[in-house]
């Protein structure tokens, strides 16, 4: 895979083409400081997948997320976090990032998620899972219970019932019970029309 990197932090971006260096499917094709710089190389490179800092000068990781979902480009993103920041985290994965990693992951997680993603799968981590599900608030009119709107919020960050029931600690079937009562409630007969109806209710 093709690969772009972008983080201001010189250490930390060195520290990742090193590691990646050793994977042999993974050839970094740019490496870049700044979210413009990355949106440029983007554009002209046209890599397989890009690695973004969230936090950078000039534009920020969501900033060229969300600028490129404009144009078009569908380009395989993961986003890099020092921060558990849940705002953001739940922010990139509507805009359609592919996952979001904190800095401290292991690295073998880190390939992983790079691989998945190319292959246009969506891997969220347990500990990320926990933050998006805290951020979770009461609907308007459908009453959806605390535990229904964690869960209507980890669906719309691409997680599978096996994900969310370890980001819960509930069992797979519980998860199963859950959604099932939210597609009743949103009238809806599947977990992306679910979204898509939550969003356009305020609901996320």
């Amino acid at each position: 895979m093709r690969l772009l990197l972008a983080d201001d932090q010189t250490l930390v971006r060195q520290g990742l083409l090193r590691l990646l260096s050793l994977a042999d499917d993974i050839e970094v094709v740019a490496e870049v400081a700044d979210g413009l710089a990355a949106l440029e190389m983007a554009r002209q490179l046209q890599p397989d997948i890009l690695l973004l800092d969230v936090r950078m000068p000039h534009l920020d990781g969501l900033g060229v997320l969300r600028t490129l979902r404009l144009e078009g480009n569908e380009v395989a993103v993961v986003l890099l976090s020092t921060f558990s920041d849940e705002t953001s985290a739940l922010s990139g994965l509507r805009l359609g990032a592919h996952s979001y990693l904190l800095k401290d992951v292991h690295f073998d997680d880190l390939l992983l998620t790079l691989r998945a993603a190319v292959a246009g799968e969506r891997l969220i981590y347990s500990g990320v899972a926990r933050h998006l599900s805290q951020a979770a608030t009461p609907g308007p009119d459908l009453n959806l219970t605390v535990r229904e709107q964690a869960v209507l919020r980890l669906m719309a960050g691409g997680y599978s019932n096996k994900q969310i029931a370890l980001a819960l600690n509930l069992q797979e079937g519980t998860i199963k019970n859950h959604v099932s009562s939210i597609l009743l409630k949103l009238e809806v007969h599947d977990r992306t029309r679910a979204v898509l109806s939550a969003l356009a209710l305020g609901l996320l």
